[in-house]
């Protein structure tokens, strides 16, 4: 999904910054991977800039938005 279009889907799904961040924290259990999903979905940092602060690949960081996003999503109902 694009930055831009994840940018979108977050601001119009009604639901606050902190909600956002409680909602990240209560279904994503790997503190690394909530760090990562909460600053690609709330902050709109790109892939590489992510991988780069977080020491992985940038496969890795796709990987790990993915699935926190995916899950994260059907808790959700998106």
């Amino acid at each position: 999904m694009a930055n831009q279009e994840l940018q979108k889907l977050v601001e119009d799904a009604g639901v606050s910054r902190t909600e956002w961040e409680h909602l990240i924290d209560e279904w994503v259990f790997n503190e690394r991977d909530r760090r990562i999903l909460k600053r690609r979905l709330l902050d709109g940092i790109c892939y590489e800039p992510l991988a780069e602060e977080f020491d992985l690949s940038v496969t890795q960081v796709k990987n790990i938005v993915y699935k926190s996003q995916k899950r994260l999503f059907s808790k959700l109902k998106i």
